[in-house]
């Protein structure tokens, strides 16, 4: 009788421990997915960041080439449409899915479009790129290109680590069961194998 109830005990604590440890295990893997979806979210920030930077150099962008005599109004209609168009797409990253990120690359793509046929107009005025106003919105314009083509990049790293993370056996069920959805990659346009080239 003893002897049985020696057993029983056993048995009872290598059940507990192996209940503990998956509880364990379970919550580390809950904890990592939140960290790493907590850095996907910060770094969606500095890509936005760097987005906004260069929406709020339009407009002052726009007023020093409007003084130029015999300007293309439509040139610079179609670059404010495509920034207030820009501006009014919003995202939350928590919720970040592929339609979302698809409406808003589609958003910018139609900037950084009517920023380069502004820069073709522009190259027609060789009085308004000498001047010394115009000359520092171009480096500006220029490290704003440099800063969201690095945020990006870092961004998709990131959601890489996530999203293979969460995709892992045995993590896959802790996702699941709470919910964790893969993020969105950043993806290139055709024919943008690299940063935007942005020429004065």
């Amino acid at each position: 009788m003893k002897r049985g109830c020696l057993i029983g005990v056993i048995i009872g604590a290598v059940i507990a421990l192996f209940i503990l440890g998956a509880v364990l295990w379970g919550v580390k893997a809950y904890n990592g997915m939140v960290t790493m979806g907590e850095s996907v979210t910060s770094q969606w920030g500095n890509v936005e960041t760097q987005y906004q930077r260069r929406l709020d150099l339009i407009p002052n962008f726009v007023n020093t080439v409007k003084g130029a005599a015999n300007f293309e109004q439509q040139t610079l209609t179609q670059v404010i449409e495509a920034r207030a168009k820009a501006t009014s797409v919003t995202i939350d990253p928590k919720n970040l899915n592929e339609q979302s990120m698809a409406q808003f690359q589609q958003a910018q793509n139609q900037v950084s479009s009517s920023l380069a046929r502004l820069m073709v107009v522009v190259e027609q005025y060789p009085e308004l790129k000498a001047t010394q106003n115009y000359r520092d919105l171009q480096v500006t314009l220029e490290g704003t290109e440099n800063r969201i083509s690095v945020e990006r990049r870092k961004f998709n790293e990131v959601a890489l680590s996530y999203n293979t993370y969460i995709k892992r056996f045995p993590q896959n069920f802790i996702a699941g069961m709470f919910s964790f959805q893969a993020k969105p990659y950043f993806k290139s346009t055709e024919g943008a194998e690299k940063a935007p080239e942005v020429k004065f």
